[in-house]
């Protein structure tokens, strides 16, 4: 692009327009020279030179700047009775203007105006009126700025490049383009400026800048360096903006809405004092409502509030990042592959300057594992002011290992999740509880349905049996638990860490049960044409010949290849893997040829859909591993039910696992009946889960009675006996 791409005026008024971020920097951005003459130096002028050329010094563009001290009447007659001479005089009058202290931004671009001059992209000279002995201000207000095309743009009038000119006093420049039939303008201003610059101007005196004053100002370098605008700046150049209306910082989107339960929510975070947790279904606006409880607190702190966003994963960040900036955030990206690669130290200056009071607010957003990091840790206990703490999918944050990361200097607290109760961790969901306080608003998906925030959906359970093998592996498995179980004074259970890997291990042959694939290939090949079509595997591997043939160096073949071979080879679907193993560029692009269904017609995953990531356009989900914990079962279902234009309804495929055919009851023994009463229970409990809130609800249903009936099952209710717990 160059400068025929921008819409720039013929003149800037100050209390019409914002010069510097309406002028300078849209033409600087694209520009490889930059010339200018100004009126008055300060050290605040040189600042104030740097402002919006991050781009023209990525383009290797230099600036020449010619500027006049304000000499005072002892300076000038020190000069004429020959007490000092004129190079002493102007070095220690450029000098009195640095003893002063810098603000937090004035330092930073001080330290990339020593940047500009040691690097050599900026040269200053001194211009000063002289006749005969007589010293007088330079009052030349001339600036030309080329881009790579030589487009030229020329401006002048009563602009200084000083702070108070930007931003207080009544300032108006008139602007020329050679593309036009300014040329012959623009060509005059070329010229004036190169005679000042090269001491040809009769009257004017032009002179190198002092090296004393160079070296001061080198003093500032420091390697933390930032050349592009970062929002600190852009905050600080619209608070020194004058005739426009300063926006605050968060503010509401345009045309954004809240619902009535969104408004309840917040409604009752606040009497809560700002803390509490937003248990909401998947899909529901948990992200916007606690932005919006963000907004809302920062308006009554009267702006002045950090905000500190932590969600589970890398891809979750990013997509908060976009949520973020709807409400006129401009987030710090923290974890260990983030796009800012100096997000460590932006932290670091943040959390300073915001404790200072030099910065009014600031928004950090980062992953739990990136929040557990000492450093991270370190910077967030650091927050001496209030601050507002969001965690999305907060249940994690139940875990001995995560909860002792949650900070204890968060004022304000949100909890987001669909599921806050942890499965079977009373502990971890107590220490939730206690941490963020009261449930603010339980919207279940089946208000959700109702009021249209959901698609409505017809469930279908799919009976898988065990294998014999595998029945015998799951008895002995059984056996070792119940054996290696002690059970509390409360009636609750204590697992070991020997047994949690036995349940770990059963629950892996449960999801690879071999006859899921056979099942899969009858129930899928309907679909084999159609689009927009989840497989969801487990974390597990299938133990069986037919399928490991694609594999003959391995002995068991992951469950998601074996599926991925079954669509594509066999079934000669359009298919992708959609697992942590892929890019998130990758991801991004599969996410992309599956909403245009002829690039790919479904997608394979495990557990990289589980929170967070949004695919709306999935038409139906066959969902062959589900463990009973709410928590995944919830968040997958919730997947699915994402409205989307077009999309009426959507249908799930949920693979139910049981021991033995019906016809097959009656050749075990009632002790070995009893030992797969536990798989029964939980099968049953999610497949009633899923019924309720289904559109089919009785094709389930009797699914559900037939196995209640047939393995002599406690009928409608689900017994809080040693079956349920392990």
């Amino acid at each position: 692009m160059s400068f025929k791409d921008l819409s720039i005026k013929n003149e800037y008024r100050s209390f019409q327009d914002n010069i510097v971020l309406d002028f300078y920097i849209p033409s600087l951005q694209y520009a490889v020279k930059y010339d200018r003459a100004v009126g008055y130096f300060s050290s605040t002028a040189l600042i104030d030179i740097t402002k919006g050329i991050g781009t023209l010094i990525k383009n290797n563009g230099k600036i020449r700047l010619v500027v006049s001290p304000k000499l005072s009447a002892e300076d000038i007659e020190s000069i004429r009775i020959g007490y000092m001479n004129r190079e002493d005089v102007l070095q220690n009058c450029l000098l009195k203007d640095f003893n002063r202290e810098f603000n937090f931004f004035e330092t930073k671009r001080l330290n990339l105006l020593a940047y500009l001059i040691s690097n050599h992209y900026l040269e200053i000279k001194i211009a000063l009126i002289q006749q005969s002995n007589s010293f007088g201000m330079f009052h030349e207000k001339l600036g030309i700025i080329e881009d790579i095309e030589g487009n030229v743009i020329a401006f002048s009038g009563s602009l200084n490049e000083t702070s108070n000119a930007f931003s207080h006093n009544y300032e108006a420049i008139d602007v020329f383009k050679s593309w036009t039939a300014d040329w012959e303008r623009v060509k005059s201003k070329q010229s004036v400026f190169e005679s000042i610059w090269n001491n040809n101007v009769n009257g004017i005196s032009t002179i190198d800048f002092p090296h004393a004053v160079r070296e001061k100002l080198l003093e500032y370098k420091s390697n933390d360096l930032e050349l592009d605008l970062d929002e600190n700046e852009y905050y600080y150049l619209k608070k020194m903006a004058v005739g426009t209306e300063e926006i605050k910082e968060p503010s509401f989107p345009l045309e954004f809405k809240l619902r009535d339960y969104q408004k309840k929510a917040i409604e009752q975070w606040e009497k809560n004092n700002f803390q509490g947790i937003f248990n909401m279904a998947t899909g529901t606006g948990k992200t916007f409502t606690s932005l919006a409880a963000a907004t809302r607190l920062s308006q009554l702190q009267n702006y002045n509030l950090a905000i500190v966003v932590v969600c589970p994963y890398q891809h979750l960040v990013e997509q908060w990042v976009k949520s973020i900036k709807d409400f006129n955030l401009k987030p710090i990206v923290g974890y260990s592959s983030s796009k800012q690669k100096a997000w460590k130290e932006r932290l670091k200056t943040h959390v300073e300057a915001y404790n200072l009071g030099i910065k009014e607010n600031f928004c950090f957003v980062t992953t739990n594992a990136s929040l557990a990091t000492k450093y991270v840790q370190d910077q967030i206990k650091k927050i001496d002011r209030n601050y507002l703490l969001i965690v999305d999918e907060a249940h994690n944050f139940g875990a001995n290992n995560l909860s002792s990361k949650l900070p204890t200097n968060a004022k304000f607290r949100i909890a987001l999740s669909a599921t806050i109760q942890r499965h079977n961790d009373i502990e971890g969901t107590e220490s939730l509880m206690n941490y963020f306080g009261e449930t603010c608003i339980n919207y279940t998906l089946e208000m959700a349905i109702k009021n249209g925030m959901l698609t409505p959906y017809y469930y279908y359970p799919i009976p898988v049996y065990l294998t014999t093998e595998e029945l015998s592996e799951y008895q002995i498995l059984t056996s070792k638990i119940g054996k290696l179980t002690h059970i509390n004074k409360n009636g609750t259970h204590t697992f070991s860490d020997s047994v949690k890997m036995l349940l770990l291990k059963r629950a892996k042959l449960i999801a690879g049960a071999t006859n899921k694939i056979h099942e899969l290939e009858k129930t899928i090949y309907p679909y084999k044409d159609a689009s927009h079509t989840l497989i969801y595997c487990g974390a597990t591997t299938i133990n069986d010949i037919e399928y490991n043939e694609f594999s003959p160096d391995a002995d068991e073949k992951r469950q998601i290849d074996v599926v991925v071979n079954l669509l594509g080879n066999k079934l000669n679907m359009k298919v992708s893997k959609f697992t942590s193993e892929e890019s998130a560029l990758e991801r991004e692009t599969i996410k992309n040829n599956f909403v245009n269904s002829n690039h790919l017609q479904a997608l394979v995953a495990i557990r990289c859909l589980d929170e967070g990531v949004d695919i709306p356009s999935i038409q139906r989900a066959f969902i062959l591993a589900s463990s009973t914990n709410p928590k995944e079962y919830i968040q997958r279902r919730g997947r699915v039910l994402r409205n989307s234009p077009g999309k009426q309804y959507a249908e799930i495929y949920d693979f139910i696992t049981l021991p033995m055919r019906f016809e097959e009851i009656g050749n075990y023994s009632e002790r070995e009946i009893n030992s797969i009463k536990s798989l029964l229970f939980r099968e049953i409990e999610r497949m009633r889960d899923f019924t309720n809130s289904a559109e089919n609800s009785s094709v389930s249903d009797k699914l559900i009675k037939m196995i209640e009936n047939s393995f002599s099952l406690y009928k409608g209710e689900i017994p809080t006996d040693e079956f349920k717990e392990y």
